[in-house]
């Protein structure tokens, strides 16, 4: 059989809930000439038996033992057979024209090896929570990626394959922001062009590993040394932006989850740090609300400091936060 042009890897653990529609996400796809590898990471719930309910001659379906998702998509490249490789997440979903516009992309830019789109985020059920970012850069994005990770997710590059001849594969011992690492060592070689459209649909669940702060703060801590250690001398300036970025996303996502107290306190903590990196925040509007929501769910108890949030939501939105990550060197 003549190689499919696109080599679509979705890693999958326990997802029964979802991976039917993530699955039927790429099958939707405008552009058809496409392989579907799954790699089964060990699943014990009934996410096998759905799998193989779907008939499609493009679906390819391998077993392993649980390894996690970097192993997972190792061994999903393994299997590829076409010119370019996507990851989607057994939970994320993909806007029908996503392949299509990427892979025009990229045969429009012969020297770029990663296109990107922009990402929404949904809830559990499907539900649109909040735009994403909607950054658009082009050409060389290695200083951009050193501040944050833009892309946002695993589930949103096409890249081609003989990139990681140059690259090589996912850092399996990374558990946190290992599609950070990936993008910053494409961008240090390879041009990226981006899709100005929201192609991915990222789901937000309270067990996914993006709620746990702590298990992201020392990924990404690992990640932004081992990055800045590669850097060269003229970007090294970027280093205290860069941690500064980190802890304003990461006192977001510490108000993303229901606030208990000892997460209201790591809050506060990143806070201090972001503060620590960033002295400029001391003037921004955004500091004091953060800073506000804190004192208030500290000294009031949980029902009374919930419904005063609730009810001031415009006051208390923390998420303008994400307004201020530094994205330009």
């Amino acid at each position: 059989m003549k190689a499919s042009l696109i080599s679509i890897i979705i890693p999958v653990y326990n997802d029964e809930k979802t991976i039917k529609q993530t699955i039927q996400s790429v099958l939707n796809q405008t552009f058809t000439d496409f392989e579907i590898i799954v790699i089964d990471d060990g699943s014990q719930d009934s996410t096998g038996e759905i799998i193989y309910s779907i008939k499609d001659v493009r679906l390819k379906i391998f077993s392993y033992p649980n390894a996690g998702v970097n192993s997972a998509r190792n061994r999903g490249l393994s299997h590829a057979s076409g010119d370019y490789i996507a990851f989607l997440d057994a939970d994320d979903l993909w806007h029908p024209d996503k392949l299509e516009f990427q892979l025009n992309a990229l045969q429009a830019n012969p020297q770029a090896a990663v296109a990107y789109s922009w990402t929404d985020y949904i809830d559990e059920s499907g539900q649109f929570v909040r735009r994403g970012n909607h950054i658009t850069l082009n050409g060389n994005v290695y200083p951009q990626l050193l501040l944050t990770d833009f892309l946002e997710n695993g589930s949103n590059v096409l890249i081609r394959k003989k990139a990681f001849d140059t690259v090589g594969q996912f850092d399996e011992s990374l558990t946190q922001a290992e599609d950070w690492d990936m993008w910053l060592r494409l961008a240090a070689r390879y041009p990226f062009v981006a899709v100005p459209y929201p192609h991915i649909l990222y789901r937000v669940s309270a067990n996914s590993a993006s709620s746990d702060t702590s298990k992201m703060e020392a990924g990404c801590l690992q990640v932004i040394e081992r990055a800045f250690a590669a850097a060269p001398d003229s970007l090294q300036y970027l280093k205290k932006h860069s941690l500064a970025n980190l802890y304003k996303y990461l006192i977001f996502k510490a108000f993303e989850s229901f606030p208990e107290r000892h997460i209201t306190l790591a809050a506060l903590r990143f806070l201090c740090h972001a503060l620590r990196h960033d002295p400029t925040l001391l003037l921004a509007k955004v500091t004091l609300k953060v800073l506000l929501k804190i004192i208030l769910l500290l000294i009031l108890p949980a029902p009374q400091s919930t419904a005063l949030l609730n009810r001031f939501p415009g006051l208390f939105n923390t998420s303008t936060i994400l307004g201020y990550l530094r994205t330009e060197p």
